[in-house]
């Protein structure tokens, strides 16, 4: 496993990291035991993963303490609280009392960084009044080690939160959506928190429409009738098909890990399953070599003005 340091924590963290929401949820949104979802995440630290993360909203926070049970000092967790809940906002109360039901799941008196979980710009000054000192008292008392914030990629594709919330420096790991459809947070974000070492966790380095053949078509027909996407640069009917036909590319799942791992700014990219075979060969792609470089520039020059779509 190849290791990073953790920008401005220090931390020697695995460059790909266990996702534990997303679609899968670890194999539990699709059914599966709270048991198998441990299983993943036992088979993640065997593969040499050692940033794990999670979320209250993420229901797996059972399953990685379970995971970690004597292996806690090899693993570093990442967990979140949502700054609302539909159109409430989190009081200071409510925020203490998640973090203490967090650190009660996880079986542990720490966690490695807390992240403010899909902050939206119109949120962010609440997340700095109200919430911030909270978050500064935990870190006092020891029950917190760093501070991350993260956004809602879906509707927030163009990084606003982001873009307000770095320059103000309060927080030392970020979530940022970054994937080969939308590549605008290597403009828009990765100068902010490469400036004062902020670290990256990637999320959204492979979604529906990089797996789904149709569900891709479907965006770069609306990235072409947008203007964001030249028609004359892309075959609307296949539009990576010259990834699928590189023969250094195994396939576009690779290809879109392949691109994330390489990119300067961006640290850990996360991936999510509930199969132990997918999460190997995920981490593979992740682990991969940097993408040709001529593919690189046909990506750029397809994909390089799109700040629209998250993919998903």
């Amino acid at each position: 496993m190849q290791t990073i340091i953790l920008g401005r924590t220090g931390l020697e963290v695995s460059v790909a990291g266990l996702g534990c929401g997303g679609h899968s949820r670890l194999g539990m949104a699709h059914g599966k035991s709270e048991s198998h979802a441990s299983r993943i995440v036992s088979h993640a630290i065997e593969l040499g993963i050692n940033f794990i993360d999670t979320a209250r909203a993420y229901r797996t926070e059972v399953a990685v303490g379970n995971a970690i049970k004597g292996k806690r000092d090899k693993v570093v967790i990442s967990t979140k609280s949502t700054a609302a809940r539909g159109d409430q906002l989190m009081r200071a109360a409510d925020l203490i009392a998640s973090i203490e039901l967090s650190l009660e799941r996880l079986k542990t008196d720490y966690i490695d960084v807390f992240n403010l979980h899909g902050v939206t710009v119109d949120q962010y000054a609440h997340c700095i009044d109200e919430l911030l000192p909270v978050l500064l008292a935990q870190k006092q008392k020891g029950k917190i080690r760093f501070l991350g914030i993260t956004e809602q990629f879906v509707s927030d594709p163009s990084h606003e939160m982001l873009q307000v919330a770095l320059p103000d420096d309060h927080f030392d790991v970020a979530m940022v959506g970054f994937n080969m459809l939308n590549p605008s947070a290597r403009n828009l974000v990765f100068p902010l928190t490469l400036k004062n070492n902020v670290a990256t966790q990637i999320m959204f380095a492979v979604r529906r429409a990089l797996s789904q053949p149709d569900a891709l078509c479907e965006i770069v027909e609306k990235l072409i009738d947008s203007g964001e996407l030249q028609e004359s640069l892309v075959d609307a009917k296949n539009p990576l098909n010259f990834l699928e036909a590189h023969p250094e590319i195994n396939s576009i799942v690779q290809a879109a890990y392949r691109f994330c791992r390489h990119e300067p700014g961006a640290n850990v990219i996360l991936t999510g399953t509930g199969s132990e075979e997918h999460l190997t060969e995920n981490v593979n792609s992740i682990l991969a070599e940097a993408l040709p470089k001529a593919v690189q520039t046909r990506l750029q020059d397809v994909f390089g003005m799109v700040d629209s779509v998250s993919g998903n």
